[in-house]
Formats: structure tokens, C-alpha cells, sequence
């Protein structure tokens, strides 16, 4: 610390794992994403009463996550200065304009507000894993662990917030759920505000240019995979209550059902980060990638409940591997970690956003049951991209 930071806002030992504070990050994390969880349940909604196309629902889902583009030149502005404030804003925004969604009077008007948001997402995600691995010492596997977990639970809790919601309230009266957004950024503030959260090289400064040109090797193998990848994630985490309600099942039961999935990410999530930490990040990602694919397989080939007692396979499986993304990502460029993290997400959100209209497109064309299909193809073909990314295999960390 500086003679500037608050003494003892921080454990002094820069390799300690700051669990209170981690969880906190997680705990925002938690309601920030509850709020962004709220669309995909939205979406039949939507398209009933706007009329849209499945390609025209995919575009609101795009809309949401254009603005992360933006999150290298956050991440590079946050490399500069502290992290603090975005986190704490994060919630708040974002949970306001999600709530009042209801409030649209069209079609232009609701993917304005969801740039809005998008922005506010962009920032929040750009900077808060980074605050994370800054208080997360040598355990960088657990603190992504704890980060997408509370990511997990947010996109857990969301859609049954939201449908809950709808069945005593009207759409526009949604907006009353922005209070618990906006008293979670309050917590936050009294939580952070003497913690001098921050990249990890302080005081040691890399040019943009050269620090993203050093970042090509891991990024361009690592954009492969994330593409290959994002059909599936789109499958079920986008239109699995689209695909559900088309066979015939409520809005209630389809989302539960992606509840349901979400909630087996949170354990995936949390599993995923910390057994990287201990067997390497290869291992987990090459089991994550053949188990999800199966699954869905398995869910697309059965019915009743026995697709019940798939779903959390799915979300298991397909949800272990991002927290070991980002801990490859940030461990690689520890001196440009919040850049190097925005890039990541950066791609990562564009290339979500491609695959949510063309995966649109592709259930106009074909039926969303043989896009499915089409997504776990894909996945069994990102393999060998795995061994590009992640040519250790050793375990990170050695000590329990």
C-alpha cells in the first residue's frame, strides 16, 4: 500500500486470499447479473406482443452486450487508476434500466435502454474480476471461482425473480425491483470505499499497444474457442425458454428450467476455478468441453423429467470453464490485468453477441431443436484449440 491508502483496509500480505471482500465483489456480482438475467424470460413476452422474429429477439440479447466492446479502453483506463467506483455503480445502473424495461413503448425504444444498461455491464465486468484477482493473492483460480459464482447466482435467482414477478404485477409495476439494485450499490460503497482496489503491476506502467500485441498469442486461439463454444451458451442460456415454451411449456416452467441450469453453474463455477488452482486449467476445460455436448445430446434425445435431471449436467459442465478462462487470462499478463481482462471480455461479448443473432437465425431456418444440435457440434470441435491455450498443464497452485 501507498501512504495514501487507508492502513488496514487491505491484508498486507499481497499472496492472502481476502475472502470477506472477495465475497463481497461476488455478492454484487450476484445481484448485478439477477437483473441482467431478467431478458432471456422476457423474450417470449416480446416477441409476442412486438411481433418479433427469433432473429429479432437474438438482436435484443445482442443489444445488451454491443457495448462491451468497449472494455479494453476501460480495462486500460482502470490499469491507471482505481477500480472502486465502477464496482460499486455497477449494481445500481444496471438494475435500475433493467427494471423499468417494462416501460418501452417499442422496439427501438427497449434496445436503446438495453445499450444503456449494456454500457453499465461493459464497465462493471471490465473492472470487478480484476478487484477480485487484486484481493485474491496466489489463488486466482478461487477468486474466479467466487466471481462467477456469484455471476451463476444472479443468472439463477433472475429468472425466477422476474417471472415471480410478472404473475402479481404488470410489467410496467417491474420497475419497484430497482430498489434492491440501487440499495445493493449503497452496501457496496460502505463495503469499498477504503479499499484501494487496483491492478496488480502498481506503479509499473505497459503500453497499450505493446501490452495488446503480446496478449495476440493467447487471444487469437482463445477467440476461436470462445466462438465454437458460444452456440451452446446461447442454446441454453438465451433460448432454452424460447425453445421450452415452443414445445409447449409455460413461461413458468421454461424459466425454471433455465433456473435450473444457472443453478448447476453456480456449483460448475465455484468447482471449476478451484480445481484448476490444483490439477491446471487444461484439465478442467478439456472435461468441461466433451461433458457439456453430451448432455445436451442427451436432453435433445429424452423427455420428461428425465430432461429435468439433465439440466444441471448441462449447466455443470458448459459453466466450469469460463472462471478458468479468465484466471489463464489474467495470470498471463499480470502487469495489465484489467486491459488484458476487457479485451478478453471484450471479445467475448461481441462474439456472443454474433452467435445470439445468428443462432436466431439459424432456429428460423432449421427449428431451435436442430440449432441445438448445431451447438454441441460445435463444441466437440473446439477441442484441440484447448491445448493452444493452455500449453501447461500443470497445476498453479500446489498446497491445499
Amino acid at each position: 500500500m501507498t501512504d495514501t491508502e487507508p492502513v488496514g483496509s487491505v491484508d498486507s500480505s499481497p499472496d492472502e486470499f481476502q475472502t470477506g471482500l472477495v465475497a463481497t465483489i461476488a455478492g454484487g456480482h450476484a445481484v448485478h447479473d439477477t437483473y441482467t438475467a431478467f431478458l432471456p424470460p422476457l423474450l417470449p413476452h416480446f416477441v409476442e406482443t412486438m411481433s418479433l422474429s427469433n432473429a429479432a429477439a437474438g438482436s435484443l440479447a445482442a443489444f445488451l452486450q454491443i457495448p462491451s466492446l468497449f472494455q479494453p479502453f476501460i480495462g486500460h483506463l482502470a490499469d491507471r487508476t482505481t477500480l472502486r467506483w465502477i464496482v460499486i455503480l455497477g449494481p445500481g445502473v444496471t438494475g435500475t434500466v433493467m427494471s423499468f424495461l417494462g416501460w418501452a413503448p417499442g422496439y427501438f425504444a427497449l434496445a436503446l435502454m438495453l445499450l444503456v444498461a449494456g454500457v453499465s455491464v461493459a464497465a462493471f465486468h471490465a473492472t470487478a474480476p480484476v478487484a477480485v484477482g487484486y484481493l485474491s493473492g496466489n489463488r486466482l483460480g478461487r477468486g474466479m471461482g467466487f466471481w462467477m459464482v456469484g455471476g451463476e447466482l444472479g443468472r439463477t435467482v433472475g429468472p425466477l425473480v422476474v417471472v415471480s414477478a410478472l404473475a402479481v404485477m404488470s410489467m410496467k409495476s417491474m420497475a419497484f425491483l430497482s430498489l434492491a439494485a440501487i440499495a445493493t450499490s449503497v452496501f457496496l460503497y460502505f463495503r469499498l470505499r477504503d479499499v484501494p482496489l487496483r491492478t496488480r503491476g502498481d506503479g509499473e506502467q505497459v503500453p497499450w499497444r505493446t501490452a495488446v500485441r503480446s496478449m495476440r498469442g493467447l487471444m487469437v486461439p482463445l477467440g476461436a474457442l470462445v466462438s465454437l463454444r458460444s452456440m451452446m451458451v446461447m442454446a441454453v442460456t438465451i433460448f432454452l425458454p424460447l425453445y421450452l415454451t415452443e414445445e409447449g411449456a409455460s413461461l413458468w416452467l421454461a424459466g425454471a428450467a433455465l433456473s435450473i441450469v444457472e443453478a448447476a453453474g453456480i456449483a460448475g463455477a465455484f468447482a471449476g476455478g478451484w480445481i484448476s488452482d490444483h490439477v491446471g486449467r487444461r484439465v478442467v476445460m478439456i472435461l468441461g468441453q466433451i461433458a457439456a455436448p453430451i448432455a445436451l445430446l442427451a436432453f435433445l434425445a429424452t423427455d420428461g423429467w428425465i430432461r429435468v435431471a439433465i439440466l444441471p449436467i448441462i449447466g455443470f459442465s458448459l459453466l466450469a470453464v469460463p472462471p478458468v478462462m479468465m484466471a489463464l487470462v489474467q495470470e498471463q499478463f499480470p502487469e495489465s490485468r484489467a486491459l488484458a481482462n476487457g479485451v478478453y471480455l471484450s471479445m467475448n461479448f461481441a462474439i456472443r453477441s454474433i452467435a445470439a443473432i445468428a443462432y436466431g437465425l439459424f432456429g428460423d431456418a432449421f427449428g431451435l431443436s436442430t440449432s441445438m444440435y448445431i451447438a454441441a457440434a460445435a463444441m466437440f470441435i473446439g477441442l484441440p484449440l484447448i491445448w493452444m491455450v493452455t500449453p501447461k498443464a500443470k497445476a498453479v497452485v500446489r498446497n491445499p
